[in-house]
């Protein structure tokens, strides 16, 4: 959620940093609550000065014995006034908080301008795509002629965007989720943590925009919770309503479990395979900051997301988003994009975005820094990685021409020494 003060002391800035993602700020509708609001607040102020200078001036007529009957039944009127006022100004002050809900985050000056994913800019890039001397099969071929993975049951389970994994595969799968949490908990410093799969709605609403979030989650029918879209929702909640320590920062948890959407708003796109699915697996990492460190955060958060590519040795490329294609809460996002051989091109594992103190304010999560003073925390979280996409570039990356997969050298030790899944016999 927006700064509030900011929006009263520097309006202009904010309608800007909007406009810059095409956001257009509703001025009127803003301009017109706070009026109400001024107005009722200055009659409640004026209301409870007379009330104030009326007590005095009851005090000094008993003391004089004079009759105070008329006085006080004034004052009585004033007060059923002022109750009236008061009641006013908190559904004022809760249609405010409801306008705020609805806009997103101005983004961080370093954002480019742009309208879609075609105008993200490209920060780094890392490995060369390994070039093949026989055609290349995407995994859904790969992992189906090793036994691995089965649409057709799934479909029978669940429906469309579903998958169950066998065998060698699911090992595989199960192998990557642990070398995940390992990285980032014993060489990056997180702490792992388990959560439920399920949240309320206050959750939802404190990392994103519940209203808009409906149409892409999937709802637990007649109560007012929903399956997670992914870790970052319960964990970084753990801060909701909270005023923690400074000597407490930074706070960094690395999360697995599986995610769900109903991926409403991608309908027909990645039809084919487990790119895009209803239920997938990722290890989360998150930072919750003081402000002052967020824009450093951000950036090793992101190169975390990254070792995991480099360690399994998967080509990728960094993107920094533009203002048209960054998340709603988000002020400054990478993607990590994998490469894929047999899409010839580059395909999204992982988001790493900054939301500064967007969430905190949605959340009432603070800190007391180290000068005693109350101000809200900043929030990072990834995607460190989605596993399923991760097997999916494995999959591809290291196929033979004999229809086997070879194991990165990193995940051996997690497969029990296996170095290569091979076609059934």
């Amino acid at each position: 959620m927006l700064d509030l003060q900011q929006l009263r002391k520097d309006l202009p800035t904010v309608i800007n940093g909007l406009a810059r993602r095409h956001v257009v700020f509703d001025e009127a509708q803003f301009r017109a609550l706070e009026d109400e609001r001024k107005k009722r607040q200055i009659e409640t102020e004026e209301l409870q000065a007379k009330r104030n200078a009326a007590s005095k001036q009851i005090g000094m007529m008993k003391a004089k014995g004079e009759d105070t009957t008329t006085v006080m039944a004034e004052v009585a009127g004033w007060g059923d006034i002022q109750k009236a006022n008061e009641v006013a100004l908190g559904e004022l002050q809760e249609k405010l908080n409801q306008f705020l809900r609805q806009i997103p985050n101005i983004p961080h000056a370093d954002v480019p301008v742009g309208k879609s994913e075609l105008d993200n800019v490209e920060v780094r890039k890392w490995g060369t795509p390994k070039t093949f001397n026989f055609t290349v099969k995407d995994h859904v071929d790969i992992g189906e002629a090793l036994g691995g993975i089965d649409f057709e049951t799934a479909a029978k389970l669940s429906g469309a965007r579903f998958s169950v994994l066998r065998g060698s595969v699911a090992r595989l799968h199960r192998a990557l989720a642990q070398f995940m949490l390992n990285t980032h908990t014993l060489e990056h410093g997180y702490t792992e943590v388990y959560v439920p799969y399920m949240v309320n709605d206050h959750c939802i609403d404190g990392v994103t925009n519940l209203e808009k979030f409906r149409d892409d989650g999937f709802k637990i029918d007649g109560r007012d919770m929903y399956l997670i879209p992914t870790a970052e929702v319960p964990v970084t909640n753990f801060v909701r309503d909270e005023i923690v320590d400074a000597k407490q920062l930074p706070m960094k948890f690395a999360c697995h479990t599986p995610c769900f959407r109903s991926e409403a708003g991608s309908y027909g796109k990645d039809t084919r395979g487990m790119i895009r699915q209803h239920q997938f697996d990722k290890v989360e990492i998150v930072q919750i900051v003081a402000p002052e460190n967020s824009l450093a955060a951000h950036e090793e958060l992101t190169r975390h997301a990254e070792t995991i590519l480099q360690k399994l040795e998967l080509p990728y490329r960094t993107m920094l988003l533009c203002t048209g294609d960054i998340g709603f809460a988000s002020a400054k996002t990478y993607d990590l994009e994998v490469w894929l051989p047999a899409q010839n091109t580059y395909r999204e594992i992982s988001s790493c975005s900054l939301y500064e103190a967007f969430q905190a304010r949605r959340m009432m999560a603070r800190v007391k820094n180290q000068q005693g003073k109350t101000e809200y925390l900043h929030t990072i979280n990834g995607s460190g990685l989605a596993v399923g996409r991760t097997l999916v570039a494995i999959l591809e990356n290291y196929q033979n021409a004999d229809g086997s997969v070879t194991i990165p050298t990193v995940l051996v030790p997690y497969m029990g020494g296996v170095t290569k899944l091979e076609m059934p016999k």
